[in-house]
């Protein structure tokens, strides 16, 4: 039994009927190459072979009594594979197109709590012969870089690799008990209350180091609720739209070292780019910047790390209001410098530590409250979306024998911030994750089909010509 921490759990906290918090991870293989061809059996063997290297995968909460203190996980007793890998078939030619339009349909459903929070979807069906993978995790398992290493802890480096079986046997928990849930809540409870002091005292520390900051900085850094109030920005249905792209990424660094920036900054950078086409098309103004939220790890990582959430936030400009492409890349660049400026400042464990003493029922409450009403759509947005950027594996990786040809993940919406772009790289690739709520923004593969033409734009903007392979 493990208690979730409180950033783990404030995303269960933070779902609704219409606010889902789930991420996925989307993967394509051929499977011509794998021995003795394809079966969707085979495909459950592999998972079965390699759940030991998936730790989080056989856990399922257990909630406190009266929500005093944050879930359980227990090893769940009645965990069965076959309730979380499933099989389903493309929309015919089973095109790329096709293909989103069935993660959409994927990512539009919330997973069941009474069961381990990931569902493996296995597509058939795809151009080619292709088989997709669509992972559905739920974002208190694992944050960006914890996903990224069960990704990699789970798959092969080489065709014929050989997976190393459990060094123990895998035991089952029972439920503990109401009355030890209760009292170990109770314990908990007093621990936290007796960090309160020193967090109070951290807190008007870092906001007057933040302040500080801010005064002496170059570039004002970005505030919330600083950015326009766009169509995307608003009360959410439970109705999510999928939408991909791919970028190469020899081209994004190729312009990172000519401008003397970082890889982030050019990600930033192509999607301002990309959304001042989308908003000046749309006859939206494009006279100030967007705020973008950007996850940021805080973890001191130290070999693979395979469950959990060790993440703050930072917030952005996205200069739209440029319309050169360098300057764009230069501005934004600087915005982002005084963002990591204000983060430092206040101190990124920070919202780790006030979430572990935050009251799970009046969170859940109000989370509901504010979805059921609509709130979203009476008081501009406090960022106007989410913009990562994970860096994914550099080396191949298979799948029994089978070489992934690609990886794309996207993490979840919220209310009034109605659209997250997620950009994770595997091989010479920046693969693309991008998702709406179709009610707001119903034509999400136009902003996805001009991503790549910003990234063209900068790269001529810069004078670079990359030979690609």
């Amino acid at each position: 039994m493990e208690r979730l921490t409180g950033l783990d759990a404030g995303f269960l906290y933070m779902e609704t009927p219409t606010l889902h918090m789930h991420t996925l991870k989307i993967s394509v293989l051929d499977p011509s190459t794998i021995p003795g061809g394809y079966t969707f059996d085979r495909v459950k063997e592999v998972f079965a072979e390699r759940l030991h290297l998936l730790p989080p995968f056989r856990r399922r909460l257990v909630d406190v009594p009266f929500r005093l203190h944050h879930p359980v996980w227990i090893e769940d007793p009645d965990f069965d594979l076959d309730l979380h890998v499933r099989r389903v078939g493309a929309p015919a030619p089973g095109g790329t197109r096709e293909f989103a339009e069935l993660i959409s349909d994927i990512a539009s459903h919330q997973l069941d709590r009474r069961r381990p929070l990931w569902e493996v979807w296995v597509v058939e069906g795809l151009e080619g012969g292709r088989v997709g993978f669509v992972a559905k995790m739920h974002h208190s398992i694992a944050d960006g870089v914890a996903a990224a290493d069960l990704l990699i802890n789970v798959l092969d480096d080489a065709p014929d690799a050989v997976v190393d079986p459990p060094a123990r046997e895998w035991r089952p928990e029972s439920v503990p008990s109401r009355w030890r849930l209760f009292r170990d809540a109770i314990a908990a409870i007093v621990f936290n209350l007796r960090m309160l002091p020193s967090l109070v005292r951290r807190t008007f520390s870092g906001v007057r180091a933040a302040r500080r900051f801010r005064g002496s900085s170059e570039v004002a850094p970005a505030l919330p609720f600083a950015g326009p109030n766009l169509p995307f920005n608003a009360a959410l249905t439970a109705q999510r739209t999928f939408a991909m792209t791919t970028l190469p990424l020899s081209d994004v660094r190729a312009v990172k070292d000519a401008c003397g920036t970082t890889l982030n900054d050019v990600v930033l950078a192509v999607c301002a780019g990309a959304l001042r086409e989308w908003l000046l098309a749309r006859g939206l103004p494009t006279d100030r910047p967007l705020v973008a939220g950007v996850p940021v790890s805080t973890r001191e990582k130290k070999g693979l790390v395979l469950q959990g959430n060790v993440v703050s936030n930072m917030f952005t400009a996205l200069r739209v209001d440029l319309a050169d492409p360098i300057e764009r890349l230069r501005e934004t660049s600087r915005a982002a410098k005084a963002a990591k400026g204000v983060h430092a400042a206040m101190g990124p464990q920070l919202l780790a530590n006030w979430s572990e003493v935050t009251p799970p029922r009046p969170f859940s409450w109000f989370m509901r409250t504010y979805s059921r009403l609509h709130l979203a759509d009476r008081h501009r947005p406090p960022i106007n979306l989410v913009v990562s950027n994970v860096p994914g594996p550099r080396d191949p990786l298979y799948v029994a024998g089978a070489r992934l040809g690609g990886i794309w993940s996207v993490g979840p919406i919220l209310e009034g911030i109605g659209l997250n772009i997620t950009m994770w790289s595997y091989l010479d690739d920046l693969n693309v994750g991008m998702v709406a709520c179709p009610d707001a923004m119903p034509d999400l593969w136009t902003l996805a089909d001009l991503l790549p033409a910003a990234l063209d734009e900068l790269v001529t903007a810069a004078g670079v010509r990359v030979a690609r392979s």
